[in-house]
């Protein structure tokens, strides 16, 4: 295929991402934990109050306690604005107006009731925040939770198509680290980003109506800090969206590398495999670099603006105070130039945590993106809204001028025609890419045909279940998969309610019996990865075993036999021979033996059947299964019947009485 899966995810991370589409959508996930959220909102509000009043508690301790004759000063010097911020803070004091006469122990007691309340305070706003964080956490792994079971029912939802175009690499990944990195950002990374953005809301409001001069003073600096902030996130989010592609790459490095070892020690691949990894391993290491050198670059640049503004802040304030000079048409105190240092210095240390944490929410925006995307993969296959069950078949098979195409424009099968009596054995077999495991793929529905109709007893298999249909169909494929499980429940996959005796007698139909016997634990031995320490006639002995079990009415065998040696095969030849009895079967094969025995041959070239009938009749003719016969099927009769050939004499003797 042009192009290939990496292609496809170097044109994915091209395209258009929406921010605000991808959050709302997060937000779904978390709406449906709405009672502990407004309980973590309400633990956020709390927690970011005392944050706010703290700053202001602390100047009242100054003005009202410290330094009340200050403040006295102050305000007999301009009578006219003798309600001043510092002087409010000195008339209105949290617990008591403090006479300008107060005594020093009306004073220690104003200043210990105060520090007291401090204490208690900030006791309360870290338990807020422990269990906001607790509540939190516990609401993002259940979303996690959902997000994967989603994914993976997704999975096994979508078509073989999806398959053939995205690398299994790039969708472990997916599930994996995609997920991993939503779980690290929806707990602790997100109430801080959340409850530091209502902090910098709620102190700018305090700083502007305490005192709107010296607040839009304090706040000059915002403007920078917020362009800043945009520039480096946005570059950000950006390069995580890459080191998300980039670790798909590595994963897929891996994948390939584990599954062919064997291929590549035997030709010797070893340090090209190295080689390869490297490269794509130092991809992922230069993306992860250039990701965290712009949320790096981003703290201390924020810290040195917030240096800024604190310095305007002291600077400003103090000329103010030191020439008694009002701001905004108030008196600047200590204890208002402290609250405002307080302030400033709250507001910019949610900024940096906004921005450290930034790094763990904008992989995760990526990362959901691309879950999101393959939620949002519609199966190439889908049944119609109207569809029926299929009632039990009988096994009559009718392809009425079908075609099909993986990619448009480009057929595999051109207008193919035949019929299958119930009970028939049907062979197909041509040359490499001729389309013939497409045609039996066609059956199950695995693909879809582009023209034409397929039916089974007269339903077209468009217009019935799935399930349904795909129930009553056996399958023997060439590469035989094994899970990490017993032989037992190998065996009983496709039924997973039969009963241990019906499972010995299909393995013993299959021939399978007596090796799972010789097994450390017979029927109860576990399997390695993709049935690890069996021969791969052992496993196709286990696969045919498997179809078995499910009785069904039709029986596809996709080159079911090419992988064992002569002799395991004339072992399960019988055993086929059975299992095809009364069923209607397409067999793929380059196996001799079961083409002979077929009631129809069908020959495939370039997706079109040019000859059909029994393999005599076909011979006779010497057409294109003669051709195919001579050069390929005859040396397996002559390695089955010996080297005098009276195959070759008979085929030649039966296409001169064509």
């Amino acid at each position: 295929m042009i192009g290939g899966p990496r292609h496809l995810l170097e044109q994915e991370a091209l395209k258009p991402k929406s921010l605000g589409a991808t959050l709302g959508r997060l937000g779904r996930y978390f709406g449906r934990h709405w009672i502990v959220l407004l309980i973590v909102l309400a633990l956020m509000i709390a927690n970011v109050w005392v944050q706010v009043i703290s700053p202001e508690l602390f100047g009242q301790a100054v003005d009202c306690y410290l330094t009340p004759a200050a403040i006295e000063t102050v305000t007999e010097a301009d009578e006219a604005t003798s309600v001043t911020a510092g002087g409010a803070a000195a008339a209105n004091c949290w617990y008591a107006d403090v006479a300008p006469d107060a005594s020093r122990a009306e004073l220690v007691r104003g200043l210990g009731s105060i520090t007291l309340t401090l204490a208690l305070l900030f006791a309360a706003g870290a338990a807020f925040g422990g269990l906001m964080f607790y509540l939190m956490a516990w609401s993002g792994q259940h979303i996690l939770r959902q997000l994967q079971v989603e994914v993976f029912d997704q999975l096994q939802r979508l078509s073989l198509g999806f398959y053939t175009r995205h690398d299994s690499g790039d969708l472990m990944s997916r599930i994996t680290n995609d997920t991993s990195t939503i779980q690290q950002a929806i707990g602790f990374a997100l109430v801080q980003v959340l409850s530091g953005g209502l902090l910098l809301v709620w102190l700018a409001y305090r700083m502007l109506t305490l005192n709107p001069a010296f607040g839009l003073l304090s706040l000059a600096i915002l403007p920078v800090m917020a362009l800043v902030t945009m520039w480096f996130s946005n570059r950000a989010r950006v390069a995580f969206r890459k080191t998300r592609k980039e670790m798909g790459n590595v994963n897929t490095e891996l994948e390939e590398s584990i599954s062919g070892v064997r291929e590549a020690q035997a030709f010797s691949r070893e340090e090209a495999n190295i080689e390869s990894f490297r490269q794509s391993n130092a991809a992922n290491r230069d993306a992860n670099i250039r990701a965290v050198a712009y949320t790096a670059a981003l703290a201390p640049t924020l810290e040195g603006l917030g240096y800024v503004a604190m310095a305007i802040v002291i600077g400003v304030g103090g000329l103010f105070a030191l020439r008694g000079m009002n701001l905004g048409g108030a008196a600047v105190s200590l204890g208002l130039i402290i609250t405002y240092f307080g302030f400033v210095q709250r507001f910019t240390q949610p900024i940096q945590q906004i921005s450290v944490l930034w790094t763990n929410l904008q992989s995760a925006i990526a990362g959901a993106e691309r879950i999101f995307e393959l939620l949002d993969e519609e199966p190439d296959i889908v049944e119609a809204p109207d569809a029926k069950p299929l009632a039990e078949i009988r096994g009559h098979v009718v392809y009425d001028g079908v075609w099909a195409e993986y990619n448009p424009g480009e057929p595999v099968l051109r207008g193919v025609s035949l019929e299958a009596q119930p009970g028939e054995t049907i062979a197909i077999v041509g040359p490499t890419g001729a389309g013939k495991t497409t045609l039996v793929n066609l059956l199950p529905r695995f693909w879809e045909a582009a023209k034409g109709r397929v039916a089974i007893d007269g339903a077209d298999i468009k217009q019935v279940t799935l399930d349904s249909l795909r129930s009553q169909i056996g399958i023997v494929l060439q590469d035989s998969f094994l899970f990490s499980d017993t032989v037992m429940d190998n065996i009983r996959f496709g039924r997973p309610d039969a009963a241990d005796e019906e499972v010995m007698a299909a393995a013993k139909l299959a021939r399978a019996h007596d090796f799972i016997e010789r097994l450390p634990e017979g029927y109860q031995t576990v399997l390695g990865e993709r049935g690890g320490g069996l021969s791969q006639g052992q496993r196709q002995l286990l696969s045919i075993a498997r179809a078995a079990l499910t009785d069904p009415r039709i029986l596809i065998l996709d080159e079911a036999t090419s992988s064992v040696d002569t002799r395991t095969e004339r072992q399960i030849q019988a055993a086929l021979q059975q299992l095809l009895a009364g069923r209607t079967s397409f067999v793929i094969a380059h196996r001799l033996s079961t083409i002979r025995s077929a009631d129809q041959v069908l020959v495939l070239a370039d997706g079109e059947i040019v000859e059909r009938g029994r393999h005599e009749e076909l011979l006779a003719r010497r057409g294109a299964y003669y051709d195919l016969y001579m050069s390929q099927f005859s040396r397996q009769e002559r390695a089955e019947f010996g080297s005098d050939g009276a195959p070759e004499r008979q085929a030649v003797e039966l296409a001169g009485d064509d």
